[in-house]
């Protein structure tokens, strides 16, 4: 009977095993289960947890929120870096789902779509029963959302010709106004609308972005009445942080993300934090 031993320095067992490990997170479409994996591989319990553990700690695998593995950002960085077609939204989900405890808040990653619009394609939901519209595949106008505002003032979408509509009485519709807010936009680093795509929906939202250049935009949102003040702080912070997570994710270069990620002075009670150390927005 060969010996279960993982910890023999020179034999191979101990990385064709791991190997095997690896291999059957990744063909998987989905996280796969610890017990799954004990039953796959044919390994005992305790070997498959060192192995895994292994793993994990080298950025091969990772777990989401339920203890199940997928692959890590290691592999997920380098797929996206190369030019594979990476899935977004699966490579985003547990950074969504962090954000949304962080926040209690509804979140969404949106993309640009032909039209002057952006598509939301994938969200967590509110923790509250006010604030849980399901947004995934609606696309709205760039100009009245946050997340359209940062693929706008970053270079990813482009407005179309022709006037601006109006949603709520808060919408900017004069491109002029607009141009100004968008350079606010990029001088802290994320969006804010207030009322402007709906009444009593507030959002704030920050640019993911890739080793190529912005690729989509996170977003934080929810009633007026209760994301406003601190609490609208609180969110601008956390999903700046988050998206910042999400690019080093897809390749963006880790030293800037690392400076990136210092804490953000706290402004005053009404205002949303100004991050004096965000990178600058890059060359597309």
């Amino acid at each position: 009977m060969v010996s279960d031993n993982v910890s023999s320095p020179t034999g191979t067992q101990a990385v064709d095993r791991a190997a095997q490990l690896l291999v059957e997170i990744t063909r998987h479409g989905a996280p796969v289960s610890f017990a799954e994996l004990t039953v796959t591989s044919g390994l005992a319990k305790s070997t498959v947890s060192r192995l895994l553990t292994a793993l994990e700690r080298n950025g091969l695998v990772r777990r989401d929120g339920g203890g199940r593995f997928a692959p890590g950002e290691v592999l997920v960085s380098y797929a996206w870096h190369g030019g594979a077609e990476a899935d977004l939204v699966s490579i985003a989900q547990p950074v969504l789902a962090e954000l949304g405890q962080q926040t209690g808040e509804t979140i969404n990653l949106g993309v640009p779509r032909d039209g002057g619009l952006v598509e939301q394609i994938a969200q967590v939901d509110s923790v509250y029963l006010i604030g849980g519209t399901n947004w995934v595949g609606l696309t709205v106008p760039l100009h009245c959302a946050a997340l359209g505002k940062v693929l706008l003032a970053f270079g990813a979408a482009t407005l179309p010709a022709g006037r601006l509509e109006r949603r709520t009485p808060r919408t900017i519709t004069s491109r002029t106004a607009l141009a100004a807010e968008l350079a606010a936009v990029r001088e802290r680093g994320y969006a804010v609308t207030t009322e402007e795509l709906e009444p009593g929906l507030v959002a704030v939202a920050a640019p993911v972005i890739s080793a190529s250049g912005v690729v989509g935009a996170l977003s934080v949102s929810g009633p007026a009445g209760r994301l406003s003040g601190r609490q609208l702080t609180h969110a601008a912070a956390c999903c700046m942080s988050a998206a910042r997570s999400l690019s080093a994710l897809l390749g963006y270069p880790a030293s800037t993300a690392a400076v990136a990620t210092a804490p953000v002075a706290t402004p005053p009670k009404d205002e949303v934090p100004r991050d004096p150390r965000r990178a600058a927005p890059p060359a597309l």
